[in-house]
């Protein structure tokens, strides 16, 4: 019996009626969220433990997944947050050297609900045409439960996000003797955010979301970092709150995806939801200072306003070379520059990795003026 013959029927449910019958692998049962689509042809892995992937039903358009199969040392966080997973088809004779176990396993081992078999590429145009729209996949009977499901599908609100991805306390990572204390604030971060500024020579302490600028100045820290994570941004007031007040200790910062959009709102900035989202590892960014394009690995579905930030408190560094979105910004009023991407996009490309070094470089000119 084939790959696509074996299985138990499974369906995904769209807001607007459409359904897609596909095959089940994973764990059965009936898991609502927001169905996005994910460009990347590798890292599968590490979307899937992605915490920005919370409360969303995950499409990877590259038509064969699980091909190299699964192990412990790409993991981005502890645990996998997403909703449900689907995908055209999935390996179940994966070969690397590295493996530890096939894809299926995995999502068994993390209570996901999967579908495969289903025409991706279709589903991808309807988000592509309509915008992003909650779903459902089920491996129920969905005909006949469908206007039951499309009441709750269209109910369906990611809430409360960054709470549900945090660590709850305070963990500290370093190699050998570091030279630098960095805190990093836990919204939702990946395991390869820690383990660059590890290998530059930091202590890195990883902090719940909502600490505070007072139990932050208690670590002393050289450098902060605004991690990625999950949800609608303007949710997080408190948060927000908290950012502006860490901003304005001038305590170099560097914020990434959900950390860039933080900060910003902090500073007065705006936020919009994209139709679609950026998702994947080939999404081109133009430096507006050095006029280069570099390819980047994003997942975000909001991003600030270019036009909504004050040219008094900082300048758009970055720009989406698709739809000219903001992709970056650096401030002049406080001691700090964010970026929508992912330069620590442990599956890669790793064009920006440099801003880990610039990063570094803010933190040693702050020591060396701290120390005349």
């Amino acid at each position: 019996m084939s790959l696509l013959e074996r299985g138990d029927k499974a369906y995904l449910l769209l807001t607007d009626g459409t359904i897609f019958e596909g095959l089940h692998f994973g764990v059965k049962g009936t898991v609502i969220g927001e169905v996005v689509f994910t460009t990347g042809m590798t890292a599968y892995q590490e979307t899937l433990t992605d915490p920005s992937y919370y409360g969303q039903l995950v499409t990877q358009t590259f038509p064969l997944i699980g091909n190299y199969g699964v192990n412990a040392d790409d993991n981005e966080s502890t645990k996998s947050y997403i909703g449900g997973y689907i995908v055209r088809e999935w390996c179940d004779t994966p070969s690397n050297f590295r493996m530890e176990n096939h894809i299926d396993a995995f999502l068994k081992e993390q209570n996901i609900v999967g579908i495969y078999n289903i025409d991706t590429r279709r589903l991808t145009r309807i988000i592509r045409e309509v915008g992003v729209m909650n779903g459902v996949i089920t491996t129920e009977d969905v005909y006949a439960q469908k206007e039951t499901l499309l009441k709750q599908v269209e109910q369906y609100v990611i809430r409360n996000a960054i709470t549900a991805v945090t660590g709850k306390e305070r963990k500290t990572y370093a190699n050998g003797n570091p030279k630098y204390r960095v805190t990093l604030f836990d919204f939702g971060y990946k395991r390869n955010i820690r383990n660059e500024l590890v290998k530059r020579g930091c202590e890195v302490i990883v902090l719940p979301a909502t600490t505070s600028a007072k139990e932050l100045l208690e670590l002393h820290p050289d450098g902060i970092m605004f991690s990625n994570g999950p949800g609608d941004p303007t949710e997080n007031q408190q948060i927000i709150r908290n950012v502006r007040e860490i901003a304005a200790l001038d305590i170099p910062i560097f914020g990434i995806c959900l950390g860039h959009q933080l900060l910003a709102l902090s500073q007065g900035c705006y936020t919009e939801k994209l139709k679609y989202g950026h998702r994947g590892a080939n999404q081109p960014v133009i430096d507006l200072a050095s006029h280069r394009t570099y390819v980047t690995s994003q997942n975000h579905g909001y991003a600030v306003i270019g036009d909504s930030l004050d040219p008094s408190i900082g300048t758009v560094s970055h720009i989406n070379a698709n739809d000219q979105t903001c992709e970056g910004i650096r401030y002049h009023k406080i001691n700090a520059f964010t970026v929508q991407f992912h330069p620590e996009a442990h599956g890669g490309p790793l064009d920006t990795a440099y801003l880990f070094d610039e990063f570094v470089s803010m933190m040693e000119k702050e020591k060396r003026r701290l120390c005349r």
